[in-house]
């Protein structure tokens, strides 16, 4: 048995909110589908590069997947110091250069997940 090198979690919120999977459940089955199995890819091969993951800067990288109908999503992640891979924040790409704000808000996410740490 093959066991994950980085198992996925997901950043709780204060509020203890799970962003990455509340957005993986508004999306249809087909699109739920591929992105775990992109994730899965990842959590089985890390280090992992292109065209599943491309790192982002500070410690960031990003999943990447194509879904139905052209569409590219993108789920951000980093591997905390327990090296797990910490789902932060994810989005459909509407455009071709990461939007600033998604980057910022992981970074964000990355930051309060690093303080609450045991």
């Amino acid at each position: 048995m093959t066991l994950k090198r980085v198992p996925a979690i997901f950043f709780r919120t204060e509020a203890g909110n799970e962003p990455v999977r509340d957005w993986l459940k508004a999306l249809d089955q087909v699109d739920r589908r591929r992105i775990g199995e992109d994730i899965k890819l990842a959590e089985y091969g890390w280090p992992i590069g292109m065209p599943t993951c491309r790192p982002m800067g500070e410690g960031l990288h990003e999943i990447r997947s194509r879904i139905s109908n052209g569409r590219i999503a993108r789920a951000l992640f980093y591997i905390d110091a327990m090296q797990r891979m910490v789902l932060l924040h994810a989005f459909i790409k509407k455009s071709q250069a990461t939007p600033a704000e998604d980057l910022r808000l992981a970074r964000t996410n990355k930051r309060k997940h690093e303080q609450g740490l045991t």
